[in-house]
Order: structure tokens, then C-alpha cells, then sequence
């Protein structure tokens, strides 16, 4: 089943263009099964059991999260560029890949984890359709208005500390920067085919056309005013001029295969992309001394859905390495 909605070529989902966030098409009977958990309302309390709502934060806003599990540290899921939490809690495997658990309820069984959809972005539902769980925004986003956006909902929400950070694609930009303005409240971070700061030197004269692609991937909510777009210059200035991230375990997953792209990608721009890529993960590994680099051998940017297992793994592997896990 691997294709997607090309939301993404974009990077990676974000990042990955990045690509990288293209939507896979979901199965009708799994699409309605998400959509039922993620929805279900619950009486859970804030550290313990399935909690889903909406938290006000202020502003006339709200954003939805989503908890399940127990335990310290609470693992926090941010997906990439135009995806919603959907990602998390769906899997599309090929043997000896389990098709279950998916990443959402996979780390519930050992820790807390807790994820949320951004506005704007899109649910993996038949058909693909903008998150109605959050309230829409209109405009491009900064990086700091989105981790702004993080805190608040972890904080009124009142998702217990430290974090394990986990972001896929443009969503380790979010964590990066995260882990950078609030070191004391971080405990780990895990990159799943992140975006990285030195995309820009890579792509040369290209940056620019690169930018255009992350944020009209191809889909049919390229031009809603609703869709998420994100100010991808500002996103690699704000975590340059951010402190040094804390010292904390990390890990990095790669992807082996080619970004999904939309047909009328520019076919140049994906070459200098599939270059570039080694070289990004290669420098988010760099940042933090014994990071364990974890290759998602026939995965292409979607490695949580392709290998939930393994993205399962290495966040056990950075919990086991925190004061906490």
C-alpha cells in the first residue's frame, strides 16, 4: 500500500523535503478505527490512562492531545510538516515488520506519551481531510510560535515532566528547538528522518524552489489559508541562535528509500535532495556524543509507520539512558 497523498514531498514531511510529509492513504476500516481512538473522550487523569481533549490555550485557541500509559519519562510525539498525530497510531508494514503495535500504543505499554495535532494539519482519514481538533489558523507559522504552541498545550495540559522528545521530519525541528529554550524540562530527544539546519548550504542556488515545495507540496489543500505552512528560513535561524541543546541521550533514525513525491515534483530538486539527506542525518548525529544512528533498512521517510518497531526501540533505548527511564 505504500503510497501517499504527496503532502509532502515535502519535508519530511517537512522535513523530509524536505519530502517528507506526505500522506500515506489509510485503509477505510483503519482510518475509522484512528479516528475512534483519537477521539474518544475519557476521564483519565493527566498522568495516567487514555486521555483525549481539547486544551484551551488561551487566545480564543485550542489544541487537542491525546495521552495513554504511565510512567516517567512522558514521551512526546511531534510530527512532521502538514501531519497531524495520525501518524503515530497507524502502521504500514511488509514482513518481518509487525503491523502492530503502532508507535502511539507501543510506547504506552512501557512509559507516558502524549501527542497533539497542530492547525492546519492533515488527518490520514478517507477522505484525507484538515484536523478539525485544533483550531484553524491562518498564515505561515514561525518555528517559536510553534514551540510556544508545545509548551502551552504540555503545560495547561498538564502533561508531567521531563519529556522525552520525539519528532519526525520537520518535527525535530520543533523538539530541537524545544530542548534548546527548555533544557530543564527535556529529558531525551529522538529524531525519526529529521530536517536539519544545514539543509540550506546543500541545496545551493535551489534553496528558494525547495521552500515553495515544502509548503505546496501537491495536495488539494495547497491553498486553503487553513493548511499549515511554516517559515522554513526563520525555522533554521531560530535554532541557530538558540543555546547549545541540553546534555541529554539522543538517538537519530534514517531512512534507505526515496522520498514519496508528487508527480510534478521537480525531478532535479529530488536528486539534490536524496544527495543532501545522508549528510543531514549525519550532522544530527553529531550533536551529542554516542548517539546511536539506527538505519530503517526499505524504509522510505515515513519510518514510523513503516518500522514502528524500531522507532519503538530506539525510544526505549534513549528512556533506558535518561535519569528517569
Amino acid at each position: 500500500m505504500r503510497q501517499r497523498v504527496p503532502v509532502v514531498v515535502l519535508v519530511p514531511t517537512m522535513a523530509a523535503l524536505m519530502l517528507p510529509s506526505a500522506c500515506h492513504t489509510v485503509p477505510a476500516d483503519r482510518a475509522a478505527g484512528a479516528t475512534a481512538t483519537a477521539s474518544a473522550a475519557s476521564t483519565a487523569t493527566a498522568t495516567t490512562g487514555d486521555l483525549a481533549r481539547q486544551v484551551d490555550i488561551g487566545g480564543g485557541r485550542k489544541i487537542y492531545l491525546h495521552c495513554r500509559g504511565s510512567g516517567s519519562p512522558t514521551v512526546v510525539l511531534v510530527s512532521g510538516l502538514h501531519d497531524s498525530s495520525d501518524t503515530w497510531s497507524i502502521t504500514d508494514t511488509r514482513p518481518p515488520v509487525p503491523k502492530a503495535p503502532a508507535v502511539f500504543p507501543g510506547v504506552a505499554e512501557f512509559t507516558r506519551v502524549c501527542t497533539y495535532d497542530r492547525p492546519g494539519t492533515l488527518r490520514y482519514t478517507e477522505p484525507p481531510a484538515l484536523t478539525a481538533r485544533s483550531t484553524s489558523f491562518t498564515g505561515t507559522r514561525s518555528l517559536t510560535d510553534m514551540v510556544r504552541d508545545l509548551d502551552e498545550v504540555l503545560t495547561l495540559g498538564h502533561v508531567p515532566g521531563p519529556y522525552l522528545l520525539v519528532g519526525h521530519s520537520f518535527g525535530g525541528m520543533i523538539t530541537r528547538l524545544y530542548a534548546q529554550k527548555y533544557p530543564e524540562r527535556t529529558g531525551g530527544l529522538v529524531f525519526v528522518d529529521a530536517f536539519g539546519t544545514n539543509m540550506k548550504p546543500l541545496f545551493g542556488r535551489d534553496w528558494a524552489e525547495y521552500v515553495r515545495l515544502l509548503n505546496h507540496p501537491g495536495t488539494a489543500f495547497d491553498d486553503d489559508p487553513a493548511f499549515e505552512k511554516a517559515d522554513i528560513d526563520g525555522a533554521v535561524a531560530a535554532v541557530d541562535r538558540a543555546g547549545p541543546l541540553p546534555k541529554v541521550p539522543l538517538a537519530v533514525i534514517s531512512k534507505t528509500e526515496p522520498f514519496a513525491a508528487a508527480e510534478e515534483a521537480p525531478k532535479p530538486l529530488l536528486t539534490r535532495l536524496e544527495r543532501a539527506w545522508p549528510r543531514v542525518q549525519q550532522a544530527l548525529v553529531e550533536l551529542a556524543p554516542q548517539t546511536p544512528h539506527l538505519l530503517a533498512t526499505g524504509s522510505d521517510h515515513y519510518v514510523q509507520v513503516h518500522d514502528p518497531d524500531l522507532t519503538i526501540s530506539a525510544i526505549r533505548l534513549v528512556r533506558g539512558r535518561t535519569p528517569h527511564g
